[in-house]
């Protein structure tokens, strides 16, 4: 660590077996699943293969990813286990509204307001 750390790197230890709290995990998926959709079997191929998968990952997927983690350490800080800790990020991942324009009520404390840091009304939102 302390080599890592001296190279000027940040070194974080996750806990074993939660790939949900690691989205570099979801990353290398993607990356694998262009290299099989691309793929000719040889060697050559995956070579060359390799930094385009690495580039076709959109960098708004990975903010995604990165959401969907945060939501995964909000329930496990919430001392939730594992199944009520799916179930929360599953609800939060699934809720479809119907207007572009209008936050619903029971949103509306999650956000905060530009201009004056305080908790918003409906208008000029922008996510914590």
């Amino acid at each position: 660590m302390r080599i890592i750390e001296a190279a000027g790197h940040l070194c974080i230890f996750l806990p074993k077996y939660h790939c949900e709290l690691n989205f570099i995990e979801l990353f290398w998926g993607a990356v694998k699943r262009y290299l099989c959709e691309n793929c000719d079997y040889t060697f050559e191929t995956l070579k060359t293969n390799l930094p385009k998968a690495m580039a076709a990952v959109r960098l708004s997927t990975i903010r995604l990813w990165r959401h969907r983690m945060h939501r995964w350490m909000e329930a496990y800080w919430s001392a939730l286990e594992t199944k009520e800790a799916q179930l929360q990020v599953r609800e939060f991942s699934s809720k479809k509204y119907k207007s572009r324009r209008h936050v619903p009520e029971t949103v509306a404390p999650s956000f905060t307001c530009i201009s004056t840091s305080l908790p918003c009304s409906k208008f000029y939102l922008t996510q914590i």
